[in-house]
């Protein structure tokens, strides 16, 4: 009897598409640095050092990416270089850089995040599914009408599609981020991209017990609570 096999980093589970997650992200990632370049040239003529600085993010970010998710999963992995990657690392990693690039070279920081809010988020939409289709951050299996048939690497079955529906979270959030960043002045400049960051932190709170690694409830709770202040915050800020 024969067979063939692969080389294990080529090996992987049922229905899953490992090429999808970098074609994705990096369309998401254009997409964001043309949208933010775009709406950045309304408000200052430097939209090419915004740009420089939100392509250095975006290295930096992944590096974050990286890092945040070995704090994460300490126990089983301990290499950069076959690490995953975890969204909040790539974001503050990321903005960091862009704030303090910014501020190191001059430009408006608040009106830079603010116009930066719609590209990001719109990123986002168009990175996530990639993570559905590679069986990254998979939801729990469920039987449910609203499963979707997916893999986590291992097993495919219905689960819920918790990456489809942050996807469709940060879609709305570029959307609604745009129409204010087009028709609103900007009183607080900045706080558009703060208020828009907690509600994408509080949607994937929401989400995470539908995912099959839910993360602590406690941690849930803690973040959901302290989200909710800096939201709060924040609108009061703005309408003061």
């Amino acid at each position: 009897m024969t067979t063939t096999t692969r080389l294990a980093p080529l090996a992987v589970g049922p229905g899953v598409r490992i090429a999808a997650w970098p074609i994705l992200v990096g369309v998401g990632a254009i997409a964001a640095l043309v949208a933010q370049a775009l709406l950045f040239a309304r408000v200052d003529s430097r939209w090419w050092a915004a740009t420089l600085l939100s392509v250095l993010g975006c290295l930096v970010g992944v590096l974050g990416a990286k890092v945040w998710f070995l704090v994460l999963h300490r126990e089983r992995h301990r290499s950069l270089r076959t690490a995953g990657a975890c969204i909040q690392g790539f974001i503050v990693a990321a903005v960091g850089t862009v704030i303090v690039g910014a501020l190191a070279v001059g430009l408006p920081v608040g009106e830079l995040l603010d116009v930066t809010a719609p590209g990001l988020f719109l990123g986002l939409a168009i990175g996530r599914p990639g993570c559905f289709l590679s069986g990254c951050c998979a939801g729990r299996a469920t039987s449910s009408r609203w499963g979707v048939w997916s893999s986590d690497r291992q097993l495919g079955v219905r689960r819920y599609p918790v990456q489809l529906i942050e996807a469709a979270g940060a879609l709305m959030l570029a959307a609604i981020s745009l129409v204010l960043v087009l028709t609103v002045p900007a009183h607080w400049p900045g706080s558009l991209f703060v208020a828009n960051l907690i509600v994408y932190v509080l949607l994937r709170q929401l989400l995470f017990p539908l995912r099959s690694d839910p993360h602590t409830a406690r941690g849930r709770t803690w973040t959901t609570l302290a989200g909710l202040a800096l939201l709060t915050v924040d609108l009061v800020a703005v309408t003061a």
